[in-house]
């Protein structure tokens, strides 16, 4: 597991809607049977130079993911990270 972890975020308490990449990930779990948390585990132990768009189309190729759920991950990751 890579030195720093990211954490999926909690859903807002008081019902205000999520903007942002974290915003596709109820669509992504439903989706693809996987927890967030999962997903952002796999991106980070990738990360160690990548680039945004080679993890994308990583998640793309080898997990079957669309474009638009997987950059909202990678962008996701990579704010935390920054």
């Amino acid at each position: 597991m890579a030195e720093h972890r990211v954490t999926a975020p909690t859903p807002p308490a008081d019902g205000t809607k999520v903007k942002g990449p974290a915003s596709y990930f109820p669509s992504i779990e439903k989706t693809y049977g996987r927890p967030v948390q999962e997903w952002l585990d796999l991106i980070v132990e990738r990360w160690d130079g990548q680039k945004h768009m080679e993890v994308v189309d990583w998640l793309k190729t080898e997990h079957g993911l669309g474009h638009g759920h997987a950059n909202a991950l990678v962008a996701y990751v990579k704010a935390k990270l920054a």
